[in-house]
């Protein structure tokens, strides 16, 4: 019997989930975090991805963290000196965050070391071929969920009538 178009979305979703969860729990357990979390992690990649500082807002849409765990996050990343957080020059209520020579350092030795297990895991179960449909599908679903998200963001922007 096919399945439904929605029950066959919901078990991607969930295969989706089910492989992350795995490769995830297999990448925490691997010895090369140093002092530093796996989200921690995270937001310093994040960073590490953009030219130049960038909004609290802006790091939010790429981390999988609440807005109040990312503020404390950022906030104790500051104290231990991997990011910095300066005026926004544009709008000097706001602040810009990003790596600092610190912090950099730390996201390349780390990376280096996560690259090296990422690539293991993938080529041992994907091919050449599935890793390229692999990657188009993420980004086709990222690029669908970043609209949602930019929609969202511009609604909360307008001013209020």
């Amino acid at each position: 019997m096919a399945r439904s178009e929605s029950r066959l979305a919901n078990d991607a979703w969930e295969a989706l989930l089910t492989a992350h969860a795995r490769l995830m729990k297999g990448f925490a357990a691997e010895d090369m975090w140093d002092d530093i979390s796996m989200r921690e992690y995270d937001v310093l990649y994040t960073l590490s991805k953009h030219d130049g500082p960038i909004r609290p807002v802006e790091l939010g849409r790429d981390v999988l963290l609440s807005q109040p765990a990312l503020s404390r996050m950022v906030e104790r990343l500051v104290d231990r000196g991997l990011v910095a957080r300066a005026a926004d020059p544009v709008d000097g209520r706001g602040v810009r965050l990003s790596l600092t020579e610190a912090g950099r350092g730390a996201q390349r030795r780390i990376g280096g070391r996560h690259a090296v297990d990422v690539s293991r895991a993938v080529k041992r179960a994907l091919t050449e071929s599935e890793m390229h449909q692999l990657e188009a599908l993420c980004r086709k679903l990222a690029a669908g969920e970043r609209l949602i998200q930019d929609d969202h963001f511009k609604s909360e922007q307008e001013p209020q009538r």
